[in-house]
């Protein structure tokens, strides 16, 4: 089921009296239901998420490092993620039957994850079988629908994450000739090329238009990436790489591998959402950085590196506008609601899809 659908079947909206309350009054509110539920809640909180929301995160990381916190988390019995709609699907598929995933407002998608819906993916997968035979393994960013990943675990293929995509591309390519890379095509891409496959051996797959983008024989076509991309960090462009190397040349540029290939080559260091935090943590006193990646996140590593001089690549960027939807009146609705017995904005993956998507995660695990 597409997001959506949930959001249409979800007729519960926000009551007014939350969007009424002062900042302070729902603060308050919150911790007290913290501590009402103690161990029974957790809430982890996306590094993309407001300051006002990680606030009362019990966890912040990345959205598969946040999956498996829960799933270790056996006293929790309310979940509610801070984050968006897929990383709460994943915490479901790997958490308890006793355990409840909540999202506290279901407008939080993502616009990359909702690029591949299941329809266009066995389409694709039936066309390019008939181009190349059962030559392909399928992998999936862990930014992408349940739907997604079971139809990547039923064919034998595995999930990735921006930290783990070398080794998890390196291994498909054990597998079988080729691979289709959904649904981002920078980071497949960026990640191919850096293991040293050309650009010339890449072809695009575009679900609108249901075609292969590809000039030259198709045979030689190792990697196929599906044409979808992160609102976010498309937003990056070389102007803004070239502007910085004009005006500052002694300032670093930091990207993600979510940003576009051309970008890419232009920054001095690319890597995941932890490897940009680690890389600034660990800078000397006095540096100068600029950073491809949402605003939520440089704006806390501005705060956190006062002895760091740290801008945004892009001044004009605004933060992830669906990440951006879990405020504190929505986690202040979903947590009163459980405190009155009620439940709002439960993501429930169903048993089937369940068992193959946790085959692709579990294969990328025993492989990384």
């Amino acid at each position: 089921m597409q997001l959506l659908d949930l959001i249409k079947q979800n007729s519960n909206q926000i009551p007014a009296s939350y969007l009424e309350q002062s900042e302070q009054e729902m603060i308050k509110q919150i911790q007290a239901i913290k501590d009402f539920f103690g161990e029974k809640l957790y809430i982890p909180g996306h590094h993309y998420q407001k300051d006002e929301v990680i606030k009362f995160a019990d966890d912040t990381g990345d959205s598969l490092q946040l999956a498996r916190l829960a799933q270790q988390n056996k006293a929790a019995e309310y979940i509610v993620f801070c984050g968006v709609h897929f990383m709460a699907e994943t915490a479901d598929m790997l958490t308890g039957d006793n355990q409840k995933v909540i999202l506290p407002d279901m407008r939080a998608g993502c616009s990359m994850a909702d690029m591949a819906d299941i329809i266009q993916t066995h389409y694709c997968w039936n066309e390019l079988h008939q181009l190349f035979g059962d030559t392909i393994t399928p992998l999936t960013y862990v930014n992408s629908t349940a739907d997604i990943k079971a139809f990547v675990g039923k064919h034998q293929g595995a999930t990735v994450t921006s930290s783990n995509a070398k080794q998890m591309v390196q291994w498909a390519l054990t597998q079988k000739q080729r691979i289709l890379f959904l649904p981002d095509q920078h980071l497949g891409r960026n990640t191919a090329y850096d293991l040293g496959i050309p650009l010339t051996e890449m072809a695009v797959w575009d679900p609108i238009k249901q075609e292969l983008e590809y000039t030259g024989d198709v045979q030689a076509i190792r990697v196929i990436l599906w044409k979808g991309h992160c609102s976010v960090h498309e937003n990056f462009t070389t102007k803004n790489s070239s502007y910085t190397r004009e005006h500052e040349p002694d300032r670093k540029i930091i990207v993600h591998p979510e940003c576009k290939w051309e970008v890419v080559q232009q920054a001095d260091f690319a890597g995941s959402t932890n490897y940009i935090i680690e890389t600034i943590k660990a800078a000397p006193a006095g540096t100068k950085w600029s950073i491809g990646t949402e605003m939520n996140l440089v704006k806390r590593l501005i705060q956190q590196n006062p002895d760091k001089d740290i801008v945004s690549l892009n001044p004009y960027m605004c933060p992830c506008l669906t990440m951006n939807r879990i405020d504190l009146p929505h986690l202040l609705w979903a947590l009163d609601t459980l405190k009155n017995g009620e439940m709002i904005n439960q993501i429930k993956v169903d048993e089937r899809t369940t068992r193959y998507a946790n085959m692709a995660l579990e294969k990328m695990l025993a492989t990384v």
